[in-house]
């Protein structure tokens, strides 16, 4: 699990086939004990698995379908990425809780500067829609970010100046794609309400049949 507040911005040094995907090398500037074989970091929200270890740098691989349904299949040489390492139980939840697991790509639509803030509008894809609730949490290329406006099919966040500051969120142009993630607690509370395929979920029968009515 991570928080969605960024640690570092790596640097994208080599990415060579592996099979149907990549093993990505990425410098970094991550405290070096704190980062080992088998730990898992979220490079722009997506959780990888270190797999190799060398002076200012990790590498892991990315398989086929990470590589088709994220933004990791466009990377190139020298190309930035946020970074996170997993959270510990003994430290803080600055912004909320974050898997890694990408629900799916948005799309940047508008882009509005309201200084020192910097406004972004995302097209997301139907998938995520139920998730994206006015002052919930969604993670943005790994970035813990607040949803100020959802609009149908589009949604609103704002980047203060401390994000802009670290991380490439500002740097981002309309029409450009950005991993997504929708808040894991929500998917539990949507998943419980509404039941599991084929499953009634909670309806005035269940509530009666467990004392609630």
């Amino acid at each position: 699990m991570f928080t969605g507040i960024i640690e570092d911005l790596g640097r994208i040094l080599s990415l060579n086939q592996n099979g149907s995907g990549q093993r990505f090398e990425i410098a970094n500037s991550l405290p070096r004990e704190g980062v080992a074989l088998g730990d898992s970091v979220a490079v722009d929200g997506v959780c990888l698995t270190v797999t190799a270890l060398a002076e200012g740098a990790f590498s892991a691989d990315v398989s086929g379908e990470t590589l088709k349904v994220s933004s990791l299949g466009r990377l190139r040489l020298g190309d930035q990425v946020h970074l996170e390492r997993a959270l510990t139980l003994s430290g803080r939840l600055g912004g909320h809780l974050v898997s890694g697991h990408v629900d799916g790509q948005g799309k940047i639509v508008e882009r509005r500067q309201i200084d020192p803030s910097l406004e972004l509008c995302i097209e997301a894809p139907p998938a995520l829609l139920p998730y994206l609730v006015p002052k919930g949490s969604v993670a943005v290329n790994g970035v813990s970010l607040t949803l100020n406006q959802p609009e149908r099919s589009r949604f609103r966040v704002m980047l203060v100046p401390q994000t802009l500051q670290g991380t490439r969120l500002g740097e981002l142009r309309v029409g450009d794609l950005v991993n997504l993630e929708a808040d894991i607690l929500g998917k539990y509370v949507r998943h419980f309400v509404l039941g599991a395929e084929g499953a009634k979920g909670v309806d005035e029968a269940f509530l009666r049949e467990h004392g609630f009515l």
